[in-house]
């Protein structure tokens, strides 16, 4: 048996440049192109080609994209090899090095081949003698790359220059970025450039040795993430707090454009990186008139185009030379030969905070809108409401308990004012949705309870109650009168007669107690002390509108608008589409990790609250920021094994606080109610994904009418108790889902 190569495929890539099908949570190494099979699996089936010959194959992947990896590899033997998941991308020099690690720590100093799973290789017997092609320079300790005679002048591919000719081996001279169309004639004529087709071979010792000498510190870093790994029957997997140390480089810039004595291989098989629409056009299955035709599709008169149907029906007639993409919430046209510059398209949408860049819509999950809403009315109107307007409420001292056993038996906890405040509102939702309950007397007895024992002296809400009614803890936060002002304008609007005075009052003590003296929002509490917090911020603007809404008063409007010019000036990260949590008194982000949190939960709050203030307010631009939050706590913000939003992420998207919570879910569905009409995509599927979610997950492992809270990364329970603060999140956000589906299939 020969010489033992150790081949690695990297599937991390999005493949932007085949938008709208290659997506952030579905890029094209996932496609099926040809009719057989994925891109990754038929580059694993590939390598599994190589002739009486001893290849393990590993495959490093995006952790996110572990169950589609999985899939892809059913039924393939990978020869010892298995899949290798990086928490988070960290580029191609990283991968190159994890690799190279991989097989030292496995294999010892044997050859190591490292190829894209996404490029097109028609030819794998041609593939592997290519490949053997370079073994005796590799062995030699050379670094081999592989390049491709140019058939015409192309500007989306990389190019290699070669100098002399070492029996079938050339010298490399220089690697060069993608050119123009000008330069790319140049090379042509030239010949002496080939395209680089992105594959590498070499030992593992002499990448290492590289390594050291030209990038010692992304060695060190991947060699300490490595190390640490943990592994199971499903793949090896890196810590991430450990992987996200590893600077974020190309292997091209790190590595092969410094490195002496590089080789190149001319590739004798047939490749395409398959990086436009225009390279499907070249590489598919065409008819007489030179037409690709993928799916659903009507064409007349067309000539030399692809066009492809995802969906619906398509037609065209007269179409020559172009590329139509047609998905279930987008369409792209272009003429085949500008097609690489959907990448173009792809930073607008980007830019202006569009969701189609990041996410596929759930077909595969949920067939029409409104499926959920049976479920949904039964568990809010026959076991919640019912479960928590009697088992909740405290008859005997007033109030309402902070939390219950999962026996639905009252837990005796201290009352926070926040969550007396929100029941009331929840009551106040419930009786405007129609619901048939005692929900004025709820009301009624939570507002006797608040403010017969609650108020301060000079007119504010003291922030927790002892269970008998006494007070716990008297300090005006500006968190908890949110609550209050939140709950009395829907009381206000459920016709409770004292809501509009207490309400009148609470805004007084605002003005005089809360306010910054500056004009820069409000105080953490009446003291002044302390760091400064955008959530406090975020439920002031949801109970400015609530009052908005419950007079008709605009200025309730203004007041809102002075917390929509703070979210402008110092929330809101434009560069990462994040949103801070906790400041300095000047409101720049604190030092430390607590600078850099951010919740995903609170992304979707804000999302939903900037759509109705532009609705209000006729700031329209604001849907923009809306789009761009949940765009960012859907692409960074979620739990990729259960789908569930994280309790925290940094800036860039790594886990910082690993438990879902169910309130984060059902903002979620808010968030995405709130953007269904405004202008972007069609969400009814992504809605209906996030009620199953919150279902699977929180609703349905619980008894009657309570919800597990707490989730742990690996979807078990971390629940001791049912919190009472959670139930207007989940009673809102469910109350909404039936407002928006009313008329649908299943409408009670």
């Amino acid at each position: 048996m020969s010489q033992r190569i150790v081949s690695f495929v990297m599937s991390g890539g999005v493949g932007s440049r085949l938008w709208p099908l290659s997506r952030e949570d579905n890029p094209k190494q996932f496609h099926d192109f040809s009719g057989d099979g994925s891109m990754l699996a038929r580059t694993l089936r590939r390598l599994t080609a190589r002739p009486d010959r001893e290849t393990p194959i590993f495959l490093i992947a995006s952790e996110r994209h572990a169950e589609r990896v999985h899939a892809d590899l059913a039924g393939i033997d990978l020869a010892g090899g298995g899949p290798l998941f990086e928490p988070t991308g960290r580029n191609t020099a990283a991968a190159v090095a994890l690799a190279s690690l991989r097989t030292l720590s496995e294999y010892g100093d044997e050859l190591v081949l490292v190829v894209p799973s996404d490029h097109e290789i028609s030819t794998p017997r041609q593939f592997w003698l290519s490949i053997e092609a370079g073994a005796a320079a590799a062995n030699s300790g050379r670094l081999v790359v592989f390049g491709l005679k140019p058939a015409q002048p192309e500007t989306g591919y990389g190019y290699i220059e070669v100098a002399a000719d070492r029996g079938g081996v050339f010298d490399v001279s220089r690697f060069v970025e993608k050119p123009d169309l000008a330069t790319a004639r140049a090379y042509l004529d030239a010949g002496t450039f080939y395209w680089n087709t992105g594959i590498f071979l070499f030992r593992a010792g002499a990448m290492r040795d590289a390594f050291a000498a030209l990038a010692p510190d992304i060695w060190q870093a991947t060699e300490a993430a490595y190390k640490a790994a943990t592994s199971d029957l499903s793949g090896l997997y890196m810590p991430l707090e450990l992987y996200s140390e590893i600077p974020s480089i190309s292997i091209d810039y790190a590595i092969m454009e410094r490195a002496k004595d590089i080789a190149m291989v001319p590739a004798g098989f047939r490749w395409n990186d398959l990086g436009s629409w225009q390279s499907l056009l070249d590489v598919g299955p065409s008819d007489k008139d030179g037409n690709v035709i993928v799916g659903d599709v009507v064409a007349i008169d067309c000539e030399n185009s692809y066009i492809r149907g995802d969906g619906r029906l398509l037609s065209a007639i007269g179409m020559k030379d172009v590329a139509i993409v047609s998905t279930a919430d987008a369409t792209f046209v272009a003429p085949v030969s500008r097609s690489q510059h959907v990448k173009k398209i792809v930073e607008q949408l980007e830019k202006s905070g569009r969701l189609e860049t990041r996410f596929t819509p759930a077909h595969d999950h949920v067939i029409e809108s409104g499926a959920w809403r049976q479920r949904v009315h039964h568990w809010l109107f026959d076991e919640t409401l019912p479960l928590w307007s009697t088992s909740g409420v405290d008859e005997r001292h007033g109030g309402f308990h902070e939390a219950l056993g999962f026996d639905a038996s009252p837990l005796m906890k201290p009352k926070r004012m926040r969550t007396q405040a929100r029941q009331v509102y929840a009551f106040a939702v419930a009786k405007e949705r129609g619901w048939d309950g005692p929900a004025d007397r709820l009301i009624a007895h939570g507002i006797d309870f608040m403010a017969g024992r609650g108020r301060t002296d000079r007119g504010g809400w003291v922030r927790t109650l002892n269970i008998d009614g006494s007070v716990a803890d008297p300090v005006e936060d500006a968190y908890d009168h949110s609550c209050v002002l939140l709950a009395l304008a829907h009381a206000h609007i459920s016709g409770h007669p004292d809501a509009l005075r207490l309400g009148e009052e609470t805004f007084a003590f605002l003005d005089a107690h809360l306010e910054d003296s500056r004009m820069t929002g409000f105080l953490e509490t009446s003291d002044g002390e302390g760091e400064r917090r955008s959530n406090p911020h975020m439920h002031l603007l949801e109970a400015f509108l609530a009052w908005h809404q419950a007079t008709g008063e605009r200025a309730y409007l203004r007041r809102a608008s002075r917390i929509i010019d703070l979210f402008r000036s110092h929330f809101f990260d434009a560069e990462s589409w994040t949103l801070g949590e906790y400041f300095d008194d000047g409101w720049k982000p604190v030092a430390g990790e607590k600078g850099a949190w951010t919740e995903p939960g609170h992304h979707f709050e804000w999302a939903s609250l900037l759509v109705d203030f532009a609705a209000r307010s006729g700031q329209t631009e604001l849907t923009a920021f809306a789009r761009k939050l949940y765009a960012s706590a859907v692409a960074n913000g979620l739990n990729r094994a259960t789908g569930l939003s994280y309790g925290a992420v940094s800036r860039q998207g790594l886990p910082l606080d690993t438990v879902s919570r169910s309130w984060p879910q059902a903002e979620a569905i808010k968030a995405a109610i709130a953007l269904d009409g405004s202008g972007g995509p069609d969400l009814k599927p992504e809605i209906e994904a996030r009620v199953g979610r919150l279902f699977r997950w929180h609703i349905d492992p619980a008894p009657l009418g309570l919800w597990i809270d707490r989730i742990d990364e690996r979807g078990r329970s971390l629940a001791t108790d049912v919190p009472a603060s959670i139930f207007y999140h989940l009673v809102c956000a469910l109350m909404q889902y039936l407002d928006g589906t009313a008329g649908e299939i299943g409408a009670r």
